[in-house]
């Protein structure tokens, strides 16, 4: 959590944005108790203050993060990646829209 600012903004976009240091340490608790999640880092591009993450997991999800950094911590991520593929993967249930 230290690489966060302390109103960051999370966005994976298969989800609702977590704004606030607070609310991003809760949905990565969650999250992480609910699966195991593992990335392998593919490939890291960086330009100024834009980072982005290519991965991918051992079960051959990919997904990719796009990280703006301001004085050496994170003020926004996105994250893009198959939600529906994870939870199948993980048999986690599948929500309704």
């Amino acid at each position: 959590m230290s690489l966060y600012h302390d109103n960051a903004t999370n966005h994976q976009v298969t989800n609702d944005p977590v704004i606030g240091i607070d609310a991003i340490r809760e949905m990565f608790t969650a999250e992480f108790a609910t699966a195991d999640m593992t990335a392998i880092v593919e490939n890291i591009f960086e330009d100024g203050q834009w980072a982005i993450l290519e991965w991918k997991d051992p079960l051959g999800l990919r997904g990719c993060g796009f990280f703006h950094v301001v004085n050496g911590k994170i003020l926004f991520q996105r994250g893009y990646w198959d939600k529906l593929s994870f939870l199948k993967q993980h048999n986690l249930p599948i929500e309704s829209l």
